[in-house]
């Protein structure tokens, strides 16, 4: 069953679902999306019915102050969390419907999560890290994983550090390991969240061109930053505010909003 479910096709038959299988005429697309947490408190709202669409080959970048939801958002784009309500669909994949065996198949496949604190493992080796999605997902031979690892590890510059441990080379460095192993299966999508927020600007700039570089070859970037001077870099920046979109445009037309960073490594709901 769940080989049939990785294999559907695109249907088109009915003009009135737009490209996709689930109706939507845009790659990603958040449909009246609510995300409440319980506290102490009561219920705290995260997401206050976020309506997002994003075209493939877009760069979006997602700003806003420490608990407006950016990470959230990220989160329900790369099926990491589910909302309490609403539709997420991306491609032809209605992701809050998916079993968590079936997320996880599919977020392997479809998501390339970059996030600030790189998350490598420590005890494998830099090529090891690369090629750990590639294993959980059955892709390539086994001979073909480690060629594709060198290859990107070749992209990200990183091809010389092939066989240390991540502790023996610089946060800048990790994080281009950390994209390359994003890359891994060749997603069409990258979801980062604070990727540049525990580096240095110069590193930030360099890790940023790489991301530049990867649009330019057809992918797909949602990027939650708390540096406004990337952010406007980007093709799109979208500002929440309490659980909420605010404002929504392209760079170098955008209304005068107000934005104040969250501080690099600050926790964001």
């Amino acid at each position: 069953m769940l080989g049939r479910w990785l294999k559907r096709n695109r249907s088109t038959d009915d003009a009135s679902n737009g490209h996709y299988r689930n109706g939507n005429s845009h790659l990603i697309e958040l449909r009246k999306v609510v995300k409440n947490y319980e506290t102490a408190a009561g219920p705290f709202p995260a997401l206050k019915g976020i309506d997002l669409q994003v075209d493939p080959g877009e760069f979006v970048s997602v700003i806003g102050r420490s608990g407006s939801g950016k990470s959230t958002l990220i989160n329900m784009v790369a099926g990491i969390d589910r909302p309490t309500s609403g539709e997420v669909l991306i491609g032809d994949t209605a992701v809050h419907t998916l079993s968590e065996g079936q997320l996880a198949v599919w977020r392997g496949r479809t998501i390339g999560v970059v996030f600030q604190f790189f998350q490598l493992l420590p005890t494998l080796t830099v090529i090891e890290n690369v090629m750990l999605p590639m294993d959980f997902c059955h892709m390539y031979s086994a001979r073909g994983r480690r060629e594709r690892a060198m290859y990107l590890l070749e992209e990200m510059e990183m091809a010389d550090h092939a066989h240390k441990l991540p502790s023996a080379v610089s946060g800048g460095q990790q994080q281009r390991v950390a994209i390359a192993r994003a890359l891994a299966n060749d997603p069409p999508i990258l979801a980062a969240d604070e990727p540049t927020g525990n580096l240095d600007s110069k590193t930030a700039d360099s890790v940023f061109s790489l991301f530049e570089k990867q649009v330019k070859a057809g992918k797909t970037i949602l990027m939650v930053t708390h540096d406004h001077d990337l952010a406007v870099q980007a093709t799109r920046t979208v500002l929440l505010a309490d659980g909420e979109i605010i404002d929504d445009a392209l760079n170098g037309h955008k209304s005068e909003q107000p934005f104040v960073s969250a501080k690099p490594g600050e926790d964001d709901a």
